[in-house]
């Protein structure tokens, strides 16, 4: 093997294992980890801005049963609402059955880097999905 080919491959061995190296030991900024969350962040008034919809989560038990109410801007009967933890996502489920409403309801996601709870919006007199954001308005 002459001296020059040596060296070349030599050089390749040398650059993979300091690569290898240097993505087991760089300095990383360090992302910001999500705060651990528990049924007791839904507390308080959420407001959906693309319509001024409130969603209210007064009271909760440990089962994920929530005491909410909705708000467009009248009172809207709120038939069952709760939430459920998959793995570390915090899920909220709420079903509206009134005038207009007959049986609409929201699947949120609670996002905890930013407060808000993310989803969709089933409008069951229309037939149609929306996707919403709700921002917190009051703890």
């Amino acid at each position: 093997m002459s001296r020059r080919l040596f060296m070349a491959a030599l050089a390749v061995i040398v650059a993979g294992a300091g690569y290898g190296w240097y993505r087991t030991h760089r300095m990383e900024t360090p992302q910001k980890a999500a705060p651990v969350v528990g049924f007791e962040t839904l507390k308080g008034r959420w407001l959906r801005a693309d319509g001024g919809y409130i969603l209210e989560v007064r009271n909760l038990d440990a089962s994920g049963k929530l005491d909410a109410y909705y708000f467009n801007p009248r009172s809207i009967h709120v038939a069952k609402a709760e939430a459920s933890m998959q793995g570390t996502t915090l899920r909220v489920f709420v079903e509206l059955r009134d005038v207009n409403y007959p049986g609409s309801t929201y699947r949120l996601t609670y996002d905890a880097v930013s407060d808000r709870l993310v989803g969709d919006y089933f409008q069951a007199a229309l037939n149609q999905t929306f996707d919403v954001v709700f921002e917190r308005s009051a703890p």
